[in-house]
């Protein structure tokens, strides 16, 4: 069975480690990532996001909390053993997706 995302919640369809996975950043997961970060707020995230550079641990952080707002109870460490079937550029994808159903304003240069 094929999962479907709902744009309107922010939510993106992902397939890691074989499966097809819902992930959203809700409030919750953008204060995660705040505090990860070391961001003081979401605009000081969402500048951060849209430098384009990111570390492998904060790729797995950002995917984590994706999965987690989508009410998956997961670990960093456990995302980070899940295999993504195009390698880094599919974890890149990912994030993109996720950001910009998270920020759409910023995706579409507002």
């Amino acid at each position: 069975m094929s999962l479907h995302a709902n744009p309107h919640r922010g939510e993106i369809v992902a397939t890691l480690g074989g499966r097809q996975w819902k992930l959203r950043l809700t409030l919750g997961a953008l204060a995660e990532l705040e505090a990860a970060l070391d961001a003081p707020d979401l605009l000081a995230l969402a500048e951060r996001f849209e430098q384009g550079r990111l570390s492998a641990a904060e790729a797995i952080t950002i995917i984590a909390a994706g999965l987690r707002g989508a009410g998956h109870d997961i670990s960093d460490e456990e995302v980070a053993r899940l295999e993504c079937e195009n390698g880094v550029a599919g974890y890149v994808d990912i994030i993109a997706r996720l950001l910009a159903a998270t920020f759409p304003q910023a995706a579409d240069g507002q």
